[in-house]
């Protein structure tokens, strides 16, 4: 398994975190990808990748929740510099976020494109964050149709009909989490009209956490819970469900199918 967002330099794990890493391996998650948040969390998120080398694998992003009028233009400085510093394993977290605030819907549209924008110029993947914000999400995309833009949905929740909008677009993987296992959750009705081959699993960590920890602190190991909703909906072994969303994040992050060690 790969968990393919999880935030676990977050400080909710600062009491053992070694531990949370342990504890994915040993259930078989083979690499974690850290998706950033803004300058804040950068040094931890830097700080997790160089003490688990080959396993956890930062991306760079500004996302839209820490974009403001004032400051947002500084944040993506600051990702335009990380991307001319180092490599990265995707642009991301990005997108639109309606849910919290509208204020800055403007400025997040522009981050947003910029930092496509930045991705396309590197061929990376993108890791993008929609919430209540699907149409304005695509209307901002629109521009990059046949681009060769690439990446994943985080936190899928959509309807039939935007999946299919969202997969006829091209290039884009799902990403499916704890959501998966909530009773009221409409993605068991959904999923089995989506080709396998378009979903990679998550945990979102620490949130999002699946039955039958819901309630708790999410972890990476708990991805294993996803994979086997997943492979409930979708009538297979755990052990095909696993290797095929496997093979789909190792193709989009170009990750080899194990990763190395790990010094915490």
């Amino acid at each position: 398994m790969i968990d393919t967002h999880a935030h676990i330099y977050d400080e909710a794990f600062d009491p053992d975190r070694a531990e949370v890493v342990a504890r994915a391996r040993t259930v078989g998650v083979k690499h974690i990808i850290l998706p950033n948040v803004d300058a804040e969390s950068l040094p931890r998120m830097l700080a997790l990748e160089a003490a688990c080398p080959g396993y956890c694998h930062a991306a760079i992003g500004l996302h839209p929740t820490s974009v403001d009028a004032q400051h947002y233009r500084e944040g993506l400085e600051l990702v335009k510099r990380e991307l001319e510093r180092r490599p990265y394993i995707a642009v991301g977290e990005i997108g639109i976020d309606l849910y919290w605030d509208k204020t800055y819907y403007k400025e997040q549209i522009a981050a947003f494109r910029q930092q496509v924008e930045w991705a396309l110029e590197r061929a990376l993947p993108v890791i993008i964050h929609t919430r209540d914000s699907f149409r304005e999400t695509m209307d901002a995309l629109a521009p990059y149709r046949g681009a060769g833009l690439r990446g994943v949905f985080h936190s899928f929740t959509g309807t039939a009909e935007q999946t299919e909008e969202i997969l006829a677009f091209g290039g884009f993987k799902l990403g499916i989490n704890g959501i998966a296992t909530f009773r009221n959750s409409t993605l068991p009705a959904v999923l089995p009209h989506i080709d396998l081959r378009h979903i990679v699993l998550e945990t979102d960590a620490p949130y999002l956490t699946p039955v039958p920890f819901r309630g708790k602190r999410n972890e990476s190991a708990y991805v294993q819970h996803v994979c086997r909703k997943v492979a409930e909906i979708y009538g297979l072994s755990e052990a095909e469900t696993d290797a095929r969303t496997t093979q789909n994040a190792c193709e989009l992050f170009g990750l080899e199918s194990a990763g190395k060690g790990i010094s915490l």
